[in-house]
């Protein structure tokens, strides 16, 4: 399963994929990607896209899309989240 939306200018992607929980953010060719286990327990991980280099680690959802609307140089605000990603984090 994928779901992708978009809100000024960045795009988010959502999927399942190798017992990950991927939340993908791009925008004017960067990315930003939170992971979690499929088991949803684990801290979340920010790398530089789906199979990016691990930048940090985070047990909070809402530290963990701070960081990411960091790397994509926009506000936390614009970065939208698919619903079925609402629930990441510890």
């Amino acid at each position: 399963m994928v779901e992708t939306t978009e809100a000024d200018g960045v795009t988010a992607r959502y999927e399942v994929a190798d017992g990950e929980r991927l939340l993908t953010f791009s925008t004017d060719g960067r990315a930003a990607t939170v992971a979690q286990n499929v088991d949803g327990y684990a801290m979340l991980k920010v790398r530089t896209g789906p199979d990016g280099d691990e930048l940090e680690r985070y047990y909070g959802f809402d530290m963990a899309l701070d960081h990411a609307a960091e790397l994509l140089g926009v506000a936390v605000g614009d970065l939208p989240v698919p619903e079925d990603a609402a629930d990441m984090g510890m």
